[in-house]
């Protein structure tokens, strides 16, 4: 078995709990901001009917709806986050589109998709040179 085989075996064992805890905790380190008026008067709103484990919420003053992915690179992309994760380490070996969509089991097109996803993403994020 090769290492990407071991990588992609593991992705079984991947909780999707801890992986919408880990991104709530690195999204908001101070506690649940709400994505459109940055309000902390947050309240918890149920949870996502396919995704149990995504924590939906409420923001008070501005009446707006927004989960764990609002507003992220992960938004609007059916695969959970435990794929996404292991895509993430799979894009770190430089590994063409074609081998990583096999190795994970994805329509190439949805890979192309997750990817251009993150490079957006990346992108997006970096500051402005001065």
């Amino acid at each position: 078995m090769g290492h990407t085989d071991a990588m992609i075996h593991s992705q079984s064992r991947i909780d999707d709990t801890q992986c919408f805890a880990t991104v709530r905790a690195l999204r908001w380190p101070d506690g649940v901001r709400c994505p459109t008026c940055d309000s902390s008067e947050v309240t918890q709103h149920g949870r996502d009917d396919t995704q149990p484990e995504r924590q939906r919420d409420l923001c008070k003053p501005c009446g707006h709806r927004f989960d764990d992915v609002t507003d992220t690179i992960f938004a609007g992309h059916h695969q959970p986050l435990r794929v996404w994760r292991v895509c993430l380490y799979v894009m770190g070996l430089h590994l063409s589109q074609a081998h990583m969509a096999e190795e994970l089991d994805l329509q190439p097109s949805d890979l192309h998709q997750m990817t251009c996803q993150w490079r957006h993403g990346m992108v997006a994020k970096q500051p402005t040179p001065t």
